[in-house]
């Protein structure tokens, strides 16, 4: 299966291999679907909105990415991008582990906000980004998702939250903890004001910031086989001493049973977005 896949590439790569100074070019340019077990060209993934074309798995993607996808070109205003980095507790090694991550990733924490369009409406949007220690919510993300509900409040516009999450930051211990209830508050703060959020839930979205913002939208979109949750299925089963249902942290289970609304393939995610942000303008 490899080798049919790779005697696919055109005529130019090939003559490119036979270099022995450029044979390592290649190097990277495959990824292998987890789901089919299918090999796959990297160019052709990202152009398919990086979803298998083989069985529609939905990759994790930057939230550079999303805004891409979601988002007009050129519309885009970022705000509090540069907040610094935060070790309130003094972990060991966690300020170098960030510091890492910023030169890595090139964005200052696990969460861009800003405002923009999408099919000429107007809002505000926050996208959680799983490469900066998988998503997890800290001092930082908090606060930043905190002051895009109330810029958002302030402008009277929508709110758009998509999130991928591992939970808590554990280096920031409580303070990390804290954040549920301040996003929180800030979301019921906007839902007072008349205001709509729309939370999108992607792969994964678990632990504290599923038992807080991410369940709190006004509407709630999931894309196919999100795994969504709060704690793992070893440590429930423990808890409530049952055998839990196959594949009951899906987004499918989920839609089933009433926790989100819709299910939405990344394709159709900003024709959907848009229609809802014209339907409730």
């Amino acid at each position: 299966m490899v080798i049919d896949k790779i005697k696919k590439l055109n005529v130019k790569q090939e003559e490119v291999v036979k270099n022995k100074e450029a044979s390592d070019m290649l190097v990277g340019k495959w990824i292998k679907c987890d789901e089919c077990k299918e090999i796959l060209y990297k160019e052709d993934v990202h152009r398919n909105l990086n979803v298998c074309p083989n069985c529609g798995k939905h990759f994790r993607i930057s939230s550079r990415r999303r805004i891409a996808q979601l988002i007009d070109e050129g519309t885009f205003e970022e705000i509090n991008a540069n907040m610094g980095l935060r070790d309130p507790l003094h972990f060991e090694g966690y300020l170098k582990k960030l510091e890492s991550l910023v030169e890595k990733t090139q964005i200052e924490e696990a969460v861009q906000t800003g405002m923009g369009k999408i099919n000429g409406q107007s809002t505000m949007i926050a996208v959680m980004d799983g490469n900066f220690m998988m998503g997890s919510m800290g001092s930082i993300v908090g606060e930043k998702i905190t002051l895009c509900i109330e810029e958002a409040i302030a402008r009277r516009l929508p709110i758009i939250l998509v999130c991928v999450s591992g939970g808590a930051r554990m280096q920031e211990g409580i303070i990390s903890l804290m954040q549920m209830a301040k996003t929180t508050n800030a979301l019921r703060k906007l839902n007072e004001a008349g205001l709509l959020s729309i939370c999108v839930l992607t792969d994964p979205t678990t632990g504290g910031v599923t038992a807080s913002f991410a369940s709190l939208g006004d509407i709630i979109i999931a894309e196919p086989k999100a795994l969504i949750g709060f704690a793992g299925p070893r440590v429930i089963e423990q808890t409530v001493k049952e055998k839990l249902p196959e594949g009951f942290q899906s987004a499918e289970f989920l839609l089933e049973h009433g926790f989100i609304d819709k299910i939405v393939e990344r394709k159709d995610m900003k024709q959907v977005l848009g229609k809802l942000l014209k339907f409730h303008v």
